[in-house]
């Protein structure tokens, strides 16, 4: 079983989780339910994200099940809040050190720069925010990559790019034709990007 754990806090970009959400929850009833995906929050309350969705987290810092998976989304509270706050960047280095692997989505490298799991090592980031994480120095930010794995560190770029990353993930986990199998489940074809210029 693996279980993956989707750090939420107020000020979260809505996609950085939900895209992975979808990924992890669509990888988990492909292999018959052996898998679960959980929200984890500081607080029990609802969560007031970046665009105004609230969500209910499933657990708190305290009371989660072990995480093979700890993603860590980004978003405005990701870069301007939490990195200041000791609770969330203890429990992100704590939690880090027990995972298999650490999820990093959009503007989320910024909290694992904070809380440590980014330090020396090779991330991605949202392209806005590239040279504002390189700044902050002890880190090596990719800017040409899509997603980034450093040993067992993921990140991604912002936003839609945490769907490619944890797609590549439950690759990484449960196999290529795995991976291929949720990306058709979720019917996510990317490529190519844009078609509001073709005619209906």
């Amino acid at each position: 079983m693996t279980t993956y754990g989707l750090l939420v806090f107020d000020a979260v970009e809505e996609l950085d989780f939900a895209g992975p959400w979808e990924v992890f929850t669509a990888s988990a009833l492909l292999r018959g339910g052996a898998d679960r995906a959980v929200l984890v929050a500081e607080r029990p309350g609802p969560v007031r994200c970046a665009k105004g969705l609230r969500v209910l987290p499933d657990h708190t810092l305290d009371d989660h099940p072990a995480l093979d998976v700890l993603t860590v989304p980004g978003g405005r509270g990701a870069r301007l809040v939490e990195p200041r706050n000791p609770v969330v960047t203890g429990w992100i280095a704590e939690t880090a050190g027990q995972a298999a692997w650490v999820h990093g989505v959009c503007t989320g490298a910024f909290l694992l720069h904070a809380a440590g799991p980014a330090r020396g090592r090779q991330v991605a980031t949202h392209r806005d925010h590239e040279d504002e994480l390189a700044a902050k120095g002890d880190v090596t930010v990719v800017r040409d990559a899509r997603y980034v794995a450093d040993g067992n560190l993921l990140t991604s770029q912002g936003v839609s790019a945490g769907i490619d990353s944890a797609l590549w993930l439950v690759g990484r986990l449960h196999g290529r034709d795995h991976a291929r199998a949720v990306r058709r489940e979720i019917q996510y074809d990317p490529a190519p990007p844009y078609l509001a210029d073709e005619p209906v």
